[in-house]
């Protein structure tokens, strides 16, 4: 179980949330602290103007609202903003942005009510989730139509997942035990405030990254090997004069994964010698796709660390307002809901991503063509040449989909459009940017799929199953398991998908 406290939740503990299960316990220093700041608020506001307590919101803020109508205001708030399109977010999405919005106010500047917190943390445990739309926020004010989503099913008038169904909130919440929450105070705005979508969407696309590096990373290494390429474009001599740290990790991830190889060739020991001959029938050096693999995924490499600190630290942020200072006996108003963080480092991001299936799609190529590689049949076809195809049509796929990345890698980051009577005026669209990231990403996890079905077939074209390093005859041996071996001309598709959801449960410290 991880307990939830004021300090930082670490990406471990995210991660064993959302992926593994694990139950959150809310530490009774944190509901004693939450409550603290709760009642602070609750009596600091009664003769003050506060903003979206006593006031209307955004443009409208210039218009205090009565003492009486002030629950009514949050609950409008969130019926209002409750106007998204488009497809409903994943589960896997929906339990993330209640995990990072739980996470904000646990930092006890929000000025909610403890049993907020509490619900949200059951709602989680009893994986009752949002149902949350694609389409809506602009990612200034926060994620606020995506949020208003998320709080319209806490208090009981949206829709959830449960048990694998989209049902009505209440009976969904009912079914686990639990009561739509009863707005106390301002909880309508706090729930809605803030880069929650943005952050937890990132969160999952920062993992799901690392993933595909780390697969990239082998399937480029399983090349080399199998081609019997030259040792030294990966060598600790080469790469160090280089002083790029995700260079020098990759170089030394490729070294590890070919340690125990006896198939890679050394430059001395085949090059570095004597001879006579004018023209080399093999190439001194390989292609760039293959050649500067520590060059062209090292940046990569940086990208997703950047991103992971950047998000690590909006997961840990507070990303609401005004800000709820008890400790200070003040309140602050400003714009910590802006997500810009998010959506440039989503922008790079996904910019990276794709250029890593740019690198798979180039190493694709050359697997295929027998003019480039000069070992293997035209599109490894070991069938009858012409009457037979072996894996020419998967090519299509895995071009128009890198194709898709391309476009997809538009920056969100300077697409601002003003909107809110021009009071949000410089918007982030920090959550149409997680969100085009996740699709790059999942791109890339089928352009994968078909280069491992592409590296394991040349691998047994060319004869040297039994022959590979210990971590590359692994690999070869998990994909061989979900997808039999081309022997005639047979629909792939099946077997491709069978890949992909292997490759999206790779263990990236393998």
């Amino acid at each position: 179980m991880v307990e939830l406290n004021e300090s930082h939740l670490s990406a471990e503990d995210f991660y064993k949330v959302i992926y593994g299960g694990e139950k959150i316990r809310i530490a009774e220093s944190l509901a004693q602290e939450s409550d603290a700041n709760f009642q602070f608020l609750k009596d600091f506001s009664v003769d003050k103007v506060i903003y979206g307590i006593n006031t209307g919101f955004g443009p409208m803020a210039q218009y205090k609202v009565p003492y009486t109508e002030r629950l009514a205001l949050q609950y409008n708030l969130i019926r209002s903003h409750s106007s998204g399109l488009g497809e409903p977010l994943s589960p896997l999405y929906s339990r993330a942005m209640l995990l990072d919005r739980l996470n904000t106010f646990a930092k006890c500047k929000s000025g909610v009510h403890p049993d907020l917190l509490t619900l949200l943390a059951e709602m989680i445990n009893h994986d009752v989730l949002p149902v949350i739309y694609t389409h809506g926020g602009v990612g200034a004010s926060g994620d606020l139509v995506q949020l208003a989503h998320m709080a319209l099913a806490i208090i009981g008038e949206g829709q959830v997942y449960h048990q694998g169904r989209i049902v009505p909130a209440t009976e969904g919440l009912r079914a686990v035990g639990l009561t739509p929450f009863a707005i106390r105070l301002r909880e309508g705005l706090a729930m809605m405030n803030g880069t929650s979508c943005m952050t937890g969407i990132g969160m999952i696309n920062v993992q799901k990254a690392r993933q595909l590096l780390h697969i990239s990373v082998l399937l480029s290494a399983a090349i080399n090997e199998i081609f019997r390429a030259y040792t030294d474009h990966f060598s600790a001599p080469l790469n160090e004069v280089k002083k790029h740290r995700g260079q020098n990790a990759i170089a030394a991830q490729m070294r590890d994964l070919l340690a125990e190889s006896t198939l890679l060739r050394s430059r001395q020991e085949h090059l570095y010698r004597t001879t006579d001959e004018t023209h080399f029938v093999e190439k001194v050096q390989e292609y760039y796709s293959i050649r500067c693999v520590p060059q062209i995924l090292g940046p990569v490499y940086d990208t997703i660390e950047h991103a992971s600190t950047i998000v690590n630290d909006e997961l840990n942020s507070v990303s609401d307002n005004p800000v709820v200072d008890h400790q200070r006996r003040d309140i602050y108003h400003g714009g910590n809901f802006h997500g810009d963080y998010i959506g440039l480092e989503m922008d790079k991001l996904k910019i990276a991503i794709t250029k890593l299936s740019m690198m798979a799609d180039r190493q694709l190529n050359y697997l295929l063509n027998d003019k480039l590689n000069g070992k293997l049949p035209p599109f490894i076809n070991r069938n009858t040449i012409g009457l037979n195809f072996g894996l020419q049509g998967i090519q299509y796929t895995a071009t128009s989909t890198v194709a898709e990345n391309q476009t997809l890698s538009n920056p969100m980051y300077v697409h601002s459009i003003p909107s809110n009577n021009d009071n949000q005026d410089l918007v982030s669209m920090g959550s149409n940017a997680a969100l085009m990231c996740a699709r790059v990403i999942d791109n890339t996890f089928e352009v994968l799929s078909i280069h491992s079905m592409a590296v394991i077939e040349a691998i047994e074209a060319l004869g040297v199953t039994g022959q590979l390093s210990p971590k590359i005859e692994s690999f070869y041996n998990a994909v061989r398991q979900v997808a039999k071996p081309i022997a005639n001309d047979e629909p792939k598709y099946a077997d491709l998908a069978r890949i992909k959801e292997l490759l999206k449960e790779t263990d990236t410290e393998a």
